[in-house]
Order: C-alpha cells, then structure tokens, then sequence
C-alpha cells in the first residue's frame, strides 16, 4: 500500500481529521487528549457501521487491533490502515516488527514509548490537540500536529565534531570532507549507538546526522540530550541519498573566520 489516506471520523459530540502519510504513523500525548477516543470510535464503526453513530471518511478499511490473538487477526487485513491502542505490548516485540515488515497495511499505533524496533520516521510522530475551526458549532474539532518539526539552521555551520549514524556512505561522505578542516568525523555504527556516542562526546558544538526516516524511536531521548547540553540539535535528512549538508557549506563554514 503506498500514498497518503486522509482519514474523517466523527459523531455528533467530537471530528477527528488527519492524514496518514506512511505505512507507521506513532500518536502520543498526556492523558486526556483524546488519543483512546480516537481508537474507540474506529473500533464502533468497524464493528457496527453506521449504526453506531459514527462517521467515518476513508478510502483505505480502518480497522482496530488489539489483544493476544493480535497476529492472527492481522494475517486476515490487507490493504487497511489498523489503529493500534497503548497498553498492547506486543507492539514491543520483534515478532510485531517483523509482521509489520511483511504486511501491506498502514500502522497508527498509540504509545508513550519509544518503539526501537520499527522504522518510523521523526516526522510521523504526532500529538492530538483541538482546532477552533468548529469553534461556533458543539461538535468539538481534532487535528494531528508533528511533535517535532523541521528547522532550518543558519548558515555556516561550524561544528567541533561531527557524529554520523552510520558507518558506509553517510560516514565516508563526511569524512571526505572533513581533510584539513577544523572537525573530526566519528562514526556511531549504528542509530542505537548514537545517544550513547552523544554522551560521550566533551564537544561543546556537536553535529549529529541520522537517517530521519528511520529515526523516530531514538529522538525523545536525544532531544533531552540537546536540552541538557544545548548542542546543535539532530540532523535528519530522510534519505543519505540526499546529504544534509553539501561540500561547499563545510568548506565556507571552516574557512571563514570565527
């Protein structure tokens, strides 16, 4: 299944309207922001149609997944984006993640948690929040919002050290690069390893490169990370086909004066 599926459900008290953009889509959220109603009211509709008062807008089945028979459930749903509640731990599992892999189904998956073991994307990782767009009318109006948004950064960019996730491409582009200039390339062979690598460096200006579309589960610790230290946020472009910065920019950033 590929594409992007805009998704309206609503009854008379409540409208949620979002669109799901890859095949893992990560909601969280404090208590209370309706992520549970969302769920419930997919699950009314699946189960009862129009009859439970509910209206769903979709051009993809919607369908709710939950519970120890998880797995046998999903091999019968092809093509449909499945809405999987927090509290079903089976999330955590690699035998989840490998059901995910193989399937053609889109995956919208409530959690608090990181999920190391699925390849969701920094920028598939939503909040819920409620819009003034039915500000007049009863029925109360929900719309997904990005967590963590893209930012420009100004510049030249002159980092101390340069921290790149992997060991191959990404890692010999910038180590290329990087002869005669004032940064040292390190490699953290492997996005699991990058907090720890992060940690460990003494640097007060850092630069982290990762694979964004793939980075999701890593990012609210590194994010405390940067907080604490207030070094250069993480760079995540969503493919190492496409480098986050090109040869001219570290040239001009090293050979311009401080």
């Amino acid at each position: 299944m590929k594409g992007s599926y805009r998704v309206v459900v609503q009854n008379a008290v409540l409208r949620f309207d979002f669109t799901i953009r890859r095949n893992i889509t990560i909601v969280k959220g404090d208590s209370a922001t309706g992520k549970t109603t969302l769920i419930e009211m997919i699950r009314e509709y699946y189960e009862s149609g129009k009859a439970s008062g509910i209206e769903l807008k979709c051009d993809r089945i919607c369908a709710p997944l939950s519970g120890r028979d998880w797995k046998i459930f999903l091999e019968t749903m092809h093509e449909r984006i499945i809405f999987i509640d927090e509290g079903n731990e089976f999330v955590l599992s690699n035998e989840f993640a490998a059901a995910v892999r193989n399937s053609d189904n889109y995956f919208v998956i409530v959690t608090r948690e990181g999920l190391p073991n699925l390849p969701y994307s920094i920028d598939e990782i939503y909040g819920i929040r409620e819009s003034g767009k039915y500000a007049a009318l009863k029925q109360t109006y929900n719309e997904f919002y990005r967590i963590y948004t893209s930012e420009s950064h100004p510049l030249p960019i002159r980092p101390d050290e340069v921290i790149v996730e992997d060991s191959n491409a990404g890692y010999e582009f910038y180590q290329g690069i990087s002869s005669g200039a004032s940064w040292t390339v390190t490699s953290a062979l492997g996005k699991s390893n990058l907090f720890a690598k992060t940690l460990e460096c003494k640097s007060e200006n850092v630069l982290v490169i990762a694979d964004g579309a793939a980075f999701g589960a890593e990012m609210a610790r590194m994010i405390l990370v940067f907080a604490s230290f207030q070094i250069t946020a993480p760079s995540s472009p969503t493919s190492h086909s496409r480098p986050l910065l090109h040869k001219p920019s570290l040239q001009q950033a090293d050979s311009r004066p401080a």
